[in-house]
């Protein structure tokens, strides 16, 4: 076997970072995550690059932000190059199981093997497309998908996406996923060192947790919700549009958030966090299976999520927002062989770290292209890692710039925004735009952004140029934000500017 490390990344769909009882959410039943939380380094300040799906990952896996590849919400991403290509090259043997959400969907895009699982409530039947492989493993046992219930039950906007599992545990997607987890680690028989990505659908809605799980919820108080009265008229329009959207839609995700109950959103919660402790069983297996192979003794495993969910905060479910419950994640990362167990990190880290942090522990170097920065030195218990002044998270017309203390939004083409002291206002209620008195943090953070945008557009036109792994782009001068590559040149791996 090689001496280079099996490297294992576990995502879950629409996780918020207050979801890990040992991080100090005890209304969350997650005993496998608690258990990478006291064997891992745990990033409690870790941000997803897009507020939807897509845009998050296809950022994360090619290592370039929405606005360099063009790839906002739904757009197709699986032509770019990604580092998973670069971990194949180098002789791994790449897996995906589950959820990556490729677009179009059923390319290899550096894997060796897939076992494809997208949302629960897919449409790709309805588009003329065949059905993933969970949706199969259904047929063949004479179930369907359980699509368009918003069609068939008259009670369906009530319910608030909170419907238990209503067949056996097995056809479960998640448990599907888990399950097709552990055949694969059971059976792998290969010499090369491998990357196993492994990617629950879980918590995404329909929140439809196994019954037992549910029942673990029974009467367990919830965290209300977050918001204040007429907070959205101080908003951008699109906050209020969101609700009424989701609120008039025809699909299964419809959800009315008009006027729930305060046990409406108790519901809600419970089915939710439930879902959580769903995935959190099968992660629980996967990391026994793995553990029993010694697939553990030398490795990396990564474990996050692609986005959140306001759950009721705001006045508003889902994502599409660039509010801390949407952008804030999980992130614990658990190294075997640079031991940081159980302590935590407050900087401001990136989910665009991953792919640099993956490929160094590979030995494979760092294509040009990839905008985030290793979390090696975190990991070897660096005592001077110069920390992020910001991360950043683009989606359709918003970009966010977040730092320790503010955080604004800029939506392109309108003059509203969001403008937040986090100091002063942690829960984003009261939007400081266009106040007078913070006009010049508002001009400020605003030519910081225009800085980050343009050293990021420029530098990547190599890749859009060339679509090369690695590039030289002319700089007038390396300074403290660039890192020296081959050859003497600068070579910028993060637009902290």
């Amino acid at each position: 076997m090689s001496d280079r490390p099996n490297i294992i990344l576990i995502m879950t769909d629409q996780q918020r970072f207050d979801t890990i009882g040992a991080w100090g959410y005890d209304y969350a039943i997650t005993p496998a995550m608690d258990r990478l939380a006291a064997e891992g380094l745990s990033f409690r300040n870790a941000f997803c690059p897009g507020a939807t799906c897509i845009a998050s990952r296809a950022a994360i896996f090619t290592g370039m932000y929405p606005h360099n590849t063009g790839v906002y919400s739904f757009d197709h991403w699986a032509s770019h190059r990604n580092w998973v290509q670069d971990l194949n090259d180098a002789g791994y043997h790449c897996v995906n199981i589950g959820k990556m959400h490729f677009a179009p969907r059923d390319v290899a895009g550096g894997f060796h093997e897939r076992v494809v699982v997208e949302n629960p409530t897919s449409k790709n039947l309805d588009m003329g497309g065949a059905d993933d492989d969970w949706g199969r493993y259904l047929r063949i046992h004479g179930m369907e998908r359980p699509n368009d219930r918003n069609k068939t039950d008259p009670n369906w906007l009530q319910k608030y996406q909170g419907v238990p599992w209503h067949l056996e545990e097995r056809f479960h997607s998640d448990v599907f996923i888990g399950d097709s987890a552990l055949a694969w680690i059971r059976d792998y028989k290969g010499q090369s060192p491998f990357f196993l990505q492994v990617g629950f659908t879980g918590p995404h809605e329909p929140w439809d947790p196994l019954p037992r799980h549910l029942e673990q919820y029974a009467g367990r108080p919830m965290p209300p919700c977050v918001m204040r009265e007429g907070e959205l008229e101080d908003k951008p329009p699109q906050h209020a549009a969101q609700r009424k959207t989701h609120a008039e839609t025809e699909h299964e995700s419809a959800i009315d958030m008009f006027s729930p109950s305060e046990e409406d959103i108790a519901h809600m919660r419970r089915h939710y966090y439930a879902k959580i402790t769903t995935v959190d069983e099968k992660l629980g297996e996967v990391l026994d299976a793995l553990q029993a192979r010694g697939f553990l003794d030398n490795s990396l495993l990564l474990f996050c999520s692609d986005h959140g969910e306001l759950l009721g905060d705001h006045g508003l479910a889902y994502k599409w927002l660039m509010y801390d419950p949407i952008v804030h994640v999980p992130l614990i990362v658990r190294d075997t062989r640079r031991t940081q167990k159980g302590r935590e990190i407050g900087d401001l880290v990136s989910l665009m770290d991953l792919g640099p942090t993956i490929l160094e522990a590979a030995g494979v170097e760092v294509p040009s292209y990839l905008e985030g920065r290793s979390l090696g030195p975190y990991l070897e218990g660096v005592a001077d890692c110069a920390p992020r002044e910001w991360v950043f998270c683009e989606d359709n017309y918003q970009v966010m710039m977040r730092g320790q203390r503010h955080k604004m939004v800029y939506y392109i083409g309108q003059d509203q925004g969001e403008l937040y002291d986090l100091e002063q206002d942690p829960h984003e209620l009261w939007n400081l735009w266009g106040r007078p008195e913070r006009q010049d943090l508002q001009n400020e953070l605003t030519a910081r952004l225009l800085r980050w945008l343009a050293a990021s557009t420029y530098y990547n036109a190599g890749y859009r140029r060339q679509r090369s792994r690695q590039y030289a782009m002319r700089w007038p001068r390396p300074d403290d934000a660039f890192l020296h590559g081959a050859g003497g040149k600068a070579v910028p791996r993060s637009f902290d500017l």
